[in-house]
């Protein structure tokens, strides 16, 4: 498929959600192919939705930025393995949270080498608080690394403990308790604080 097909493809309208899938299936083939214009307007259909859930997994803009950054490097390498079988917006979604947690790991691992940290102070692990309108959504930010890692690909992206405890290296058990940890965190703050 050339590029004058995917232009064309993509300015089609009205777009139905049945033409929505045929585009995307076009773009994806497109783009196994090598043409990056047509990768390039998956890019900017999904960048939105991949820095948002890396910044909610990473609770810092900046780790965010290199993971949203990451994953669309892996995706583009890896584009020829998607078989299909699964929504793209899936596939992607899987991505991104396996590329947030892995730049997570190395980046602690690459401070701890740095800094000659042995274990980090809880304190430490504490994301500030973001500037955003949703109250949730900052307490969420507030969580320790570990239990907001699980709230959210458990609560908010809806992963089993399983896969949670797989994507993150953690034992089922620790998902579980981390998700009751944030919970209970989440609880005791809504309650003090907006009191």
């Amino acid at each position: 498929m050339n590029q004058g097909t995917v232009t064309a493809l993509s300015s089609r309208q009205p777009v139905t959600s049945s033409s929505d899938d045929d585009l995307e299936r076009a773009l994806i083939a497109a783009a196994k192919n090598g043409n990056k214009a047509a990768y390039q307007q998956l890019y900017g259909q999904y960048v939105g939705q991949v820095y948002a859930l890396a910044l909610r997994l990473s609770g810092d803009q900046s780790h965010a930025e290199d993971a949203t950054q990451e994953t669309f490097i892996q995706v583009w390498q890896s584009l020829t393995s998607f078989s299909g079988e699964a929504k793209f917006s899936t596939w992607l979604h899987r991505v991104t949270a396996n590329v947030t947690v892995s730049h997570m790991r190395k980046q602690k691992n690459w401070l701890q080498r740095t800094f000659g940290l042995e274990s980090a102070n809880e304190a430490d692990l504490v994301a500030p608080a973001q500037s955003e309108d949703n109250p949730l959504e900052q307490y969420i930010q507030r969580l320790p690394e570990r239990a907001r890692l699980v709230f959210v690909l458990h609560a908010v992206e809806g992963y089993r403990h399983e896969e949670v405890a797989q994507m993150t290296h953690m034992a089922v058990g620790s998902s579980k308790a981390q998700y009751h940890r944030a919970k209970q965190l989440l609880r005791e703050w809504m309650s003090h604080e907006s009191a």
